[in-house]
């Protein structure tokens, strides 16, 4: 912990540093500031450039940068901030970055780019090189075909591994990983892999149909990347081969290209969870986004939520002859609806994340269901209990109509909100929908309409209104 703080301070100690001159307009010396760190952190103290003194001043680092630096800079900048510098320099500056990235990363900047701009690099492009660009930027978006990268080492099943071993000291440099081989028969299917570790240990004279494994993982182009982030932490495999209809090899996917499928999984699941429509679908930043559009993505379950509310005024409405014979029983509303929604949200998020993670199946839903009524009655005795407490010793009510009303109810409320926001996630899973869209804040208006009813019930029972 205390290498990342150090390192941090480093960081701001020497952006400041920068800041003071690109005032000062020397900007050698603030080039020179920057080549003191990796290539990624670069591309960190240019985001904050960029934020602090806009992007023509980070422009003007990023050119002065040799040339090999700022293409893995490039690489490593968010996509709006690469579209920035893309719109600031020169058209052979374009094509010099575009063509020394790794092909994946070149194929994520082209998408971003408007089309006059690619149409440009691609013009400059080798023949055999645009004929790939041209295939991957037609899968569909989010697809496995979008994720991968055709550079990998293959292999031939009659090589023997003398000849693979070579092949890889020939071909490596310019692979995505070398960790695993994928070895493809004439017809360019693939028939099974073979690891470098496997390679390495084995006699040069054995055939690599000898040694592949011909039970494997794969992906096709069309799966959704959300079934590739799955199966990468399923299987824990540093990449998988990428398939078409017939079998034949078209590229890999790599772990570092489906970690940031997972933080944009992540990131729409938990915006979903708390009521955000994601209606610009962007990969804009908190601060990057603007304030209209923060407001449009937030506004459509407000507005559901508030109409679903107006059922719940009127089940107060219909009681209130009853609450005002007993004024007391008002005081504890809002206690009783906030731990309804609360506990509703808990078994939600829960259900959620273990459908998400595969540790909840809907053919669970019995065992679930079971699990948070006892879960339920556990902490409604737990909490009527202290609630009993407050009421006699802190509020110094002594009518025992009441302290039975709000501790029976205290109950009752904590078993439904778990059923209802365990139960939920499930049966929306169950007709092919989103579990996530079932917003934490929707539960809790239903937890809060079940809740009113069950309290306005049990102060009927004891209570004499």
């Amino acid at each position: 912990m205390d290498n990342y703080e150090d390192k941090d301070l480093m960081l701001e100690e020497s952006l400041d540093k920068i800041m003071e001159l690109l005032v000062d307009k020397q900007y050698f010396r603030a080039r020179d500031e920057l080549l003191k760190y990796n290539e990624a952190d670069i591309a960190e103290l240019l985001e904050e450039i960029i934020d602090d003194s806009g992007i023509q001043m980070a422009v003007i680092l990023f050119r002065l940068l040799p040339k090999n630096i700022s293409v893995e800079v490039f690489s490593y900048l968010p996509s709006n901030d690469q579209v920035d510098i893309i719109n600031e320099i020169t058209d052979k500056e374009i094509t010099y970055i575009i063509q020394e990235m790794d092909f994946d990363d070149k194929i994520d900047v082209l998408e971003e780019l408007p089309a006059n701009i690619v149409d440009k690099i691609l013009e400059k492009a080798p023949k055999n090189e645009r004929k790939q660009i041209n295939t991957f930027l037609n899968y569909p978006e989010n697809s496995a075909g979008s994720l991968m990268t055709p550079e990998y080492i293959s292999l031939m099943k009659d090589w023997t591994v003398r000849e693979a071993l070579e092949h890889i000291k020939k071909e490596g440099i310019d692979a995505e990983t070398i960790y695993t081989c994928y070895v493809k028969d004439t017809g360019r299917k693939l028939i099974g892999i073979v690891s470098l570790s496997t390679l390495v240990v084995t006699d040069d004279a054995v055939k690599i149909k000898d040694i592949m494994v011909t039970d494997y993982i794969y992906e096709d182009v069309d799966d959704d990347q959300e079934e590739v982030s799955e199966d990468f932490k399923k299987y824990g495999y540093l990449a998988l081969p990428v398939v078409d209809s017939e079998h034949r090899l078209v590229g890999i996917i790599t772990f570092d290209d489906i970690l940031d499928v997972m933080e944009d999984e992540a990131t729409e699941d938990i915006e979903r969870m708390n009521g955000v429509i994601d209606f610009d679908d962007s990969d804009r930043g908190y601060l990057d986004t603007s304030v209209w559009q923060h407001a449009l993505n937030r506004l459509p379950w407000l507005i559901i939520l508030m109409v679903a509310y107006i059922f719940t005024g009127r089940i107060v409405t219909n009681f209130e002859t009853s609450l005002s014979k007993v004024i007391e029983l008002v005081a504890f509303m809002p206690m009783l609806m906030g731990t309804g929604g609360n506990t509703g949200s808990q078994a939600a998020t829960l259900i959620i994340r273990g459908l998400a993670t595969d540790e909840v199946d809907t053919d669970d839903a019995l065992r679930v269901l079971w699990k948070e009524m006892r879960v339920g009655v556990i902490i409604g005795v737990i909490l009527s209990v202290l609630n009993y407490l407050r009421i006699y010793f802190i509020d110094g009510i002594h009518n025992p109509g009441i302290a039975l009303t709000v501790c029976t109810s205290m109950v009752f409320i904590v078993i439904f909100a778990k059923i209802i926001g365990s139960m939920i996630p499930l049966i929306v899973k169950k007709i092919h929908l989103d579990p996530a869209l079932i917003a934490n804040p929707a539960i809790s208006s239903v937890s809060d309409a079940v809740a009113l009813s069950i309290y306005f019930a049990m102060a009927q029972i004891f209570l004499p209104i």
